[in-house]
C-alpha cells in the first residue's frame, strides 16, 4: 500500500503562486510515476503534470511554462509549483502514484482545493 497526503492548497489571486506538496509513505519502492491531477467543477479530471523515477516530466499544455513538478527523494515528497495562476486553474488537485508495470494511477491522495480569484 501507498499513502499520499497533499498539502498547500488555498485561495490566491490571479497571477499569484502556490506550491502543493505530496508526501508518500508505505511501499514507495513500487512507485514508477507520481502525478498531479485536478478536477474542476463540471469538468473531467485531467492530468496536470507527472514525474517519473528517472526524472522525466510531462505537463498538460494548459500549464506548460507556468507549473513545475519536482521531487525531493530524501523526503519522499513531490511538489508542484504553480505560478501565474489563472481562474481556470481553480480545481481540487490530487496527487497520484502509478506503480511499476501498471498502466494507470492506482493510489490517490485526498485532494486539496486551489481557488484562484480574478
Amino acid at each position: 500500500q501507498v499513502q499520499l497526503v497533499e498539502s498547500g492548497g488555498g485561495l490566491v489571486q490571479a497571477g499569484g503562486s502556490l506550491r502543493l506538496s505530496c508526501a508518500a509513505s508505505g511501499s514507495i519502492f513500487k512507485i514508477k510515476t507520481m502525478g498531479w491531477y485536478r478536477r474542476a467543477p463540471g469538468k473531467q479530471r485531467e492530468l496536470v503534470a507527472a514525474i517519473a523515477t528517472d526524472g522525466n516530466t510531462n505537463y498538460a499544455d494548459s500549464v506548460k511554462g507556468r507549473f513545475t513538478i519536482s521531487r525531493e527523494t530524501a523526503k519522499n515528497t513531490v511538489y508542484i509549483q504553480m505560478n501565474d495562476l489563472k481562474p481556470e486553474d481553480t480545481a481540487v488537485y490530487f496527487c497520484a502514484a502509478r506503480r511499476i508495470g501498471l498502466p494507470n494511477y492506482d493510489y490517490w491522495g485526498q485532494g486539496t482545493q486551489v481557488t484562484v480569484s480574478s
